[in-house]
């Protein structure tokens, strides 16, 4: 594989599992020296390993990226071992896909710190680090095509916002040489399908012929999310077409700037 980001510092946050590792190991197998962040060591673990296996370095720090303190401190990793910041990705993101009147406080603040302010720290963070550094720099924020409808609840919300702080953040820096792209997945084989209804779920687990004992807002097997990506794979596309879409806006010329992307798979699924 051609390596297109050697030499370049990548920083992905949600990095532990589903389109956050698949963009960590996509990047590093270009080349770059790349930088996960996220709740669970053993995965980001593996990552690493699989990263310098195809040529590329990578290491890895376990916290959450609601604390601001956090973010700050995986940044600074990054520029410390390397002296740069090339591209950042927002990744990290939680959802509640439930009815407003069926939610919680808890869960609202839980999906406006994690998908809205980390969001927003880990920008500022990154344009300060790249800046300090004199890169030529990228933020890339996953966003949800949920963000294109206006009935999807306050999940769709926090997207809509990502949607507009990109695109605000990306007037902002037109005079520096730091771009912003924002990829928009559809549905996707991921731990987000945790938080569908029960009923949903159960169906999806059905339609995998796996049989599985499955808690609503528990980490799903990486098997069962495979399979069902499988055998749904004109309705579910996987987190690595995510990061070829991350590969192809951060490979781009300066002169080219893929400020929206949005990733479906071919077909829509209804349960």
């Amino acid at each position: 594989m051609a390596q297109e980001l050697q030499g370049k510092t990548v920083v992905v946050t949600g990095a532990s599992s589903g389109i956050g590792r698949a963009i960590a190991e996509r990047l590093g197998a270009a080349g770059a020296h790349v930088f996960l962040g996220g709740r669970t060591q053993e995965p980001m673990d593996e990552s690493v390993a699989r990263i310098a296996a195809a040529g590329g370095a990578a290491a890895c720090r376990v916290g959450d990226i609601r604390e601001p303190a956090e973010v700050r401190a995986l940044v600074k990793s990054a520029v410390d071992s390397t002296g740069r910041l090339d591209v950042f990705v927002n990744n990290a993101g939680t959802a509640y896909l439930k009815p407003i009147l069926g939610g919680s406080v808890d869960e609202w603040r839980s999906m406006l710190e994690t998908n809205v302010l980390a969001l927003l720290v880990g920008s500022t963070e990154a344009v300060t680090a790249m800046r300090a550094t004199s890169s030529i720099g990228h933020i890339v924020n996953v966003s949800s095509i949920a963000a294109l409808s206006p009935t999807s609840g306050v999940y769709g919300a926090t997207k809509h916002a990502v949607n507009v702080i990109s695109e605000t953040l990306r007037l902002e820096l037109l005079e520096d040489p730091i771009q912003i792209t924002t990829v928009m997945p559809g549905l996707i084989a991921t731990n987000l399908a945790r938080y569908l209804d029960p009923q949903v779920l159960e169906g999806l687990v059905a339609l995998t012929g796996i049989e599985a004992d499955v808690t609503p807002g528990e980490r799903l097997p990486d098997e069962l999310l495979e399979r069902a990506q499988a055998v749904l794979s004109e309705h579910i596309a996987t987190p690595e077409d995510v990061a070829e879409s991350v590969f192809f806006a951060v490979t781009q010329p300066p002169r080219v700037q893929i400020s929206q992307i949005v990733v479906r798979p071919s077909k829509d699924l209804d349960f």
